[in-house]
């Protein structure tokens, strides 16, 4: 007897069809959430109340960077049986894997501190309970996340779900408010205006975060994916960090055509939430608030798990987060970030001056080391960089070494 034939563009598969989308964007979802912390929104808020719509081209800059390295990452994930600090360690010797890893987890130590205080900000500011308690609160609740057997599916639906809320808030402001077509439009052509060099910079700086995009070769094998998926992995990387530029375009854009008109400048996390008036009037800043927690809850949490992971597959355990080694080092993270919102209730400048040399090392040298191994045929083989990919993750290079050079410059003289 013939069976019925299931027509692909009927309701239900296409319902399928969008489920299996959604649910292959984990990786790239937690990359970006990861990325959108309390200061990319801050910059991005404080950038479009002060110039408009003119540096919307930074957006753009730093999303096509930040995806060229991500996808890279993620195809060097699918090519190789082994993390990519063992094929590190197999390539170039222990020291070097030891230094990255060491590197990564300082980086996102460093950025631990300031999301953890982030987070306590945000609901400080709508309960009146002091920073350092939330702060406390919101450690101990990312800490208990470790406890749960499936911690990676955990992280995929919280990182789906937060930024859900931030991408439909700002799109629902952005069509209220009818912001100027010619404006965007003009703001996609690079132009610097007078004194926000430093504000290009540090946009450009938190967007297109090296260590993130690194540790998407770890997130789609932590997902079973391989080279036969490299067509869908590519495609995902490319939409979860397309995301993270379009939530990252519409805050920018809400404060153009919200706070600049009325001259607000962005000093406060309330004066970021008036962006949103048009659409929640009286309770903008409650979602905003909620918003900006989210933010930072993310961050806090996809922070951690880089830091804990790469430092424990840098020392020689396995890199898997199912593995209790590598979880009590993602709590190591969580802990010390917590300790220095509860001790400093800012980031200290200690920390920083301790953690900044190692950064302009590092960085630069995680961006070489993915560029090469993405163009070692015998690693590679057909998921080898083409010449177009050359070209934009080496541009890329050429302004993480320019913002290296920089820092040098502010730290040092």
């Amino acid at each position: 007897m013939e069976q019925p034939q299931v027509n692909s563009n009927s309701p239900v598969q296409m319902q399928k069809s969008a489920k299996s989308w959604i649910t292959s964007l984990g990786p790239a979802i937690i990359t970006a959430a990861l990325v959108i912390g309390p200061g990319s929104v801050t910059l991005t808020s404080k950038m479009g109340a002060m110039y408009g719509y003119n540096l919307l081209w930074v957006v753009v800059i730093s999303v096509v960077f930040m995806m060229a390295f991500t996808e890279m990452s993620a195809r060097i994930g699918m090519a190789t049986r082994q993390s990519l600090l063992a094929t590190i360690r197999q390539k170039w010797g222990k020291a070097a894997a030891i230094v990255m890893g060491l590197g990564c987890f300082l980086v996102t130590s460093t950025f631990q501190g300031a999301n953890v205080i982030g987070a306590g900000v945000a609901l400080s500011s709508l309960t009146g309970i002091s920073t350092k308690a939330w702060g406390v609160i919101f450690t101990l609740l990312a800490i208990s996340l470790l406890f749960f057997r499936h911690f990676y599916r955990i992280l995929e639906k919280l990182m789906l779900v937060l930024v859900a809320i931030m991408l439909f808030s700002f799109l629902c402001t952005v069509i209220l408010v009818k912001p100027s077509l010619g404006g965007i439009v003009s703001g996609l052509v690079p132009q610097v205006p007078s004194g926000s060099a430093m504000l290009i910079i540090g946009l450009v700086a938190t967007t297109f975060t090296v260590v993130g995009a690194l540790y998407q070769s770890y997130l789609v094998q932590e997902k079973g994916w391989t080279a036969a998926h490299a067509k869908e992995g590519s495609r995902e990387s490319y939409a979860g960090i397309i995301l993270l530029g379009l939530i990252s375009a519409l805050i920018m854009i809400s404060a153009a055509a919200v706070l600049k008109p009325q001259g607000i400048e962005v000093n406060t996390a309330t004066d970021m939430g008036k962006a949103l008036e048009p659409l929640f009037g009286s309770g903008a800043t409650v979602i905003f608030m909620i918003g900006l927690w989210g933010a930072a809850f993310s961050s806090l949490t996809g922070n951690a798990t880089i830091g804990g992971a790469m430092l424990a597959d840098a020392l020689g355990f396995c890199s898997q987060l199912s593995s209790k080694a590598v979880r009590c080092f993602i709590m190591a993270v969580m802990v010390l970030g917590g300790i220095v919102a509860l001790v400093f209730g800012k980031v200290p400048v200690q920390l920083i001056l301790v953690t900044q040399p190692v950064t302009i090392v590092v960085v630069p040298l995680i961006g070489l080391a993915l560029f090469a191994l993405a163009n070692d045929k015998q690693l590679m083989g057909d998921l080898k960089n083409t010449p177009l990919k050359n070209v934009i993750t080496g541009l890329a290079l050429i302004f993480l070494v320019i913002l290296a050079g920089k820092t040098v410059k502010d730290l040092f003289f």
